[in-house]
């Protein structure tokens, strides 16, 4: 067995990987689920300030699709974006009831941990 250190979108994985003579045939290994990505959290601010809650990228990725516009009122737990890592697409969930005041991201766009995706009132 060999010992690896694998990096993909800036997040480091260690990984064994068996080397084979060309007559054996692979062992299957377990798989292990990998972590679920953290909520984003929005900043606490001052409240009536226009976008006073941030709303940021929980993880590196490129954003798959934007749920909400501007002016929309959305609900806590509500999909606001869509994320992109490693072929699995993640909802960045509102965390509190609000007002969308700001997309700050489009489809298309790649995005690293904690960028700004869109404020909420």
């Amino acid at each position: 067995m060999k010992n690896l250190r694998v990096t993909v979108n800036g997040t480091s994985y260690d990984v064994q990987v068996e080397e084979l003579d060309a007559n054996a045939a692979p062992a299957a290994a377990p798989v292990k689920a990998a972590p679920a990505p953290a909520k984003a959290a929005p900043a606490p601010a001052a409240s009536g300030s226009a976008g006073s809650v941030k709303v940021t990228a929980p993880m590196p990725g490129t954003v798959v699709r934007v749920e909400v516009n501007a002016g929309d009122a959305v609900k806590a737990g509500q999909d606001l974006v869509f994320i992109e890592a490693m072929k699995m697409e993640t909802p960045v969930k509102a965390s509190q009831d609000g007002t969308i005041a700001s997309i700050e991201v489009s489809s298309g766009e790649s995005v690293d941990t904690g960028k700004v995706l869109l404020t909420m009132n």
